[in-house]
């Protein structure tokens, strides 16, 4: 039991550091995309976000799903289309697997982003 408890808390600790750096990628893709105002561009700020996020490990990677997650189910709840969650939630694993987050850019979106 002591086993199992000492091995539970060290998947914490090695979880717990990168996890509000991961939510900062996530917020800060968010920033961006809110200030880039750039039509149809959500899902490379998704994939973005995630990618960024689950760069730096189970932690991020783990923030960045919790985030997506809860995300899109508020979006579905409150009127938004099951359709355009699901190529969100597209994106957002695209992002978390490694994927470029540039399959998803658009013609014209500023390099700044």
């Amino acid at each position: 039991m002591k086993l199992l408890l000492a091995g539970i808390v060290l998947i914490l600790i090695i979880m717990w550091k990168p996890m509000p750096s991961g939510a900062g990628d996530m917020w800060r893709a968010y920033s961006d995309m809110r200030e880039a105002n750039w039509k149809n561009s959500d899902k490379y700020f998704h994939a973005r976000g995630n990618s960024d996020a689950a760069s730096r490990g189970a932690g991020g990677r783990w923030a960045a799903e919790v985030i997506s997650n809860a995300r899109e189910w508020v979006q579905e709840r409150t009127g938004h289309g099951a359709e355009d969650s699901a190529a969100d939630q597209k994106a957002n694993e695209h992002g978390r697997n490694g994927g470029d987050p540039n399959d998803y850019r658009l013609l014209g979106l500023p390099e700044k982003y």
